[in-house]
């Protein structure tokens, strides 16, 4: 069974058309199951009241879909998103209020720049179904988006599997905590299955810990991948300011800190 993953930005009522509404935080996932595709939608349904929920759902999908109705610094700001996790696979829809050129002109010089310009959501339709499947292969890499108790069944988390296979009774470990858990049982799109590969987007029932244990952005892994251990507790890093960004950083500013879904608070940053 093939999977494809989705963010949808700009105006995303679309995404109503495109799948049905599932699991709803200050993310919506929507999705639809073919013959042989289930297809995930995320959509940032707080944006631009926090910008944590934007990034976020950048990072969970392999395709991006914008959605532009009127060019303004919203629009601007998801398209920094984009950039900033190096998107280059996806499409650009736009109202008849926005002009294409202008639209053109603003991408040019970011990653999203190679985006496919489509009229109207059946050529979209049409055009993912064309889609193959970005898997990766390697020790298992499933980042967690959402985590919960269920009477009867325990911790469940929902995640896309980013790279590798999962299987029924893997026992694998969760990080940063390092404990150990236990795959109980897996669906997809609500069906179980015994195992998962990538890209495809699953629910696990786990033991080992508590669903209020776990925050969005923790990774369960392999054994085999978590034996990478951090030797230091500084990471060198590399910084770019982003061009969209004319002002200087200065001294004591408060900064929001992304990586992958994890996203920090970091306050008194010094330059």
């Amino acid at each position: 069974m093939k999977s494809l993953n989705f963010v949808i930005l700009g105006d995303y009522q679309i995404a109503s058309e495109l799948g049905k509404k599932g699991t709803t935080t200050d993310l919506s996932i929507y999705d639809r199951k073919t013959q042989d595709v289930i297809y995930t939608w995320t959509v940032p349904i707080t944006f631009p009241d926090k910008i944590q929920s934007l990034m976020q759902a950048v990072n969970i999908a392999e395709y991006a879909i914008l959605n532009a109705t009127k060019i303004d610094k919203y629009l601007g700001e998801q398209i920094i998103a984009l950039d900033a996790v190096r998107f280059t696979s996806g499409f650009i829809l736009h109202s008849y209020e926005v002009d294409e050129v202008k639209l053109k002109t603003l991408i040019r010089t970011t990653t999203i720049s190679d985006f496919k310009f489509l009229d109207n959501i059946d050529q979209l339709k049409q055009e993912t179904s064309t889609l193959a499947s970005k898997s990766l292969e390697g020790p298992c890499i499933i980042p967690i988006d959402h985590a919960f108790n269920v009477k009867g069944i325990g911790t469940v988390i929902l995640g896309v599997i980013k790279q590798g296979t999962v299987k029924t009774y893997d026992q694998l470990k969760i990080l940063p905590s390092g404990k150990n858990i236990l795959v109980k049982s897996i669906q997809m799109h609500d069906d179980p299955v015994n195992e998962s590969k990538s890209p495809a987007r699953v629910g696990l029932a786990i033991k080992g810990v508590d669903a209020n244990d776990i925050s969005r952005g923790d990774i369960l892994c392999s054994h085999t991948s978590s034996n990478l251990r951090i030797t230091t507790d500084t990471i060198p890093t590399e910084f770019m300011k982003n061009p969209y960004h004319k002002g200087d950083l200065t001294e004591n500013q408060t900064y929001l800190l992304s990586v992958g879904m994890q996203i920090k608070l970091t306050l008194h940053l010094l330059w």
